[in-house]
């Protein structure tokens, strides 16, 4: 059988939270690791996005995080129309926002059906690691094998390759 790959990953660009202080991101931590998996594999990807982006500024966007999570919230993704049933496997990427993946990510999860398929969670984080987010992808995706995970310092992300390959290759996907 032919493994067919997914990335599908949710990044935040702007002002972020890395090594100790605020700096800026012109690309998101998820998305250049996203990236790098793609070159990798020749995959194909997808970037979750929000109708209404969050701002640009950390504080603000931590604190909508937390409102979200504690609300239980479900943002509106804008292009959430690709067909997940010809993939096999599922590489996931998302910051760990609060303990565990941003809303958008459940959104995600939730509007589409990931029934018999593979999902290897990607985190990354400044410290707090996977979080609780890989019993959130399961409990939110039944009937979904979900691998196991790595969680990527977000302000390491562009020396992460060897670390990155070596979880794809344990996956079988290199």
């Amino acid at each position: 059988m032919n493994n067919k790959v997914l990335i599908v990953y949710f990044s935040h660009e702007g002002e972020a939270y890395a090594g100790g202080k605020i700096v800026t991101l012109k690309i998101g931590n998820t998305r250049a690791a996203a990236q790098m998996i793609e070159k990798m594999t020749g995959a194909d990807i997808f970037r979750i996005e929000t109708v209404k982006p969050y701002p640009y500024s950390h504080m603000e966007t931590v604190t909508i995080a937390q409102a979200e999570q504690k609300e239980d919230v479900r943002p509106e993704l804008k292009g959430n129309d690709i067909n997940v049933e010809g993939y096999d496997t599922i590489i996931l990427g998302y910051p760990n926002w609060w303990g565990t993946m941003p809303m958008p990510v459940f959104t995600f999860l939730e509007s589409h059906d990931f029934f018999g398929k593979t999902i290897l969670p990607l985190c990354t984080h400044e410290g707090s690691g996977m979080g609780r987010s890989d019993a959130d992808i399961k409990a939110v995706c039944p009937g979904a094998k979900v691998g196991r995970g790595l969680a990527i310092t977000g302000s390491k992300v562009n020396k992460a390759e060897k670390t990155i390959e070596e979880w794809l290759s344990s996956a079988g996907l290199l």
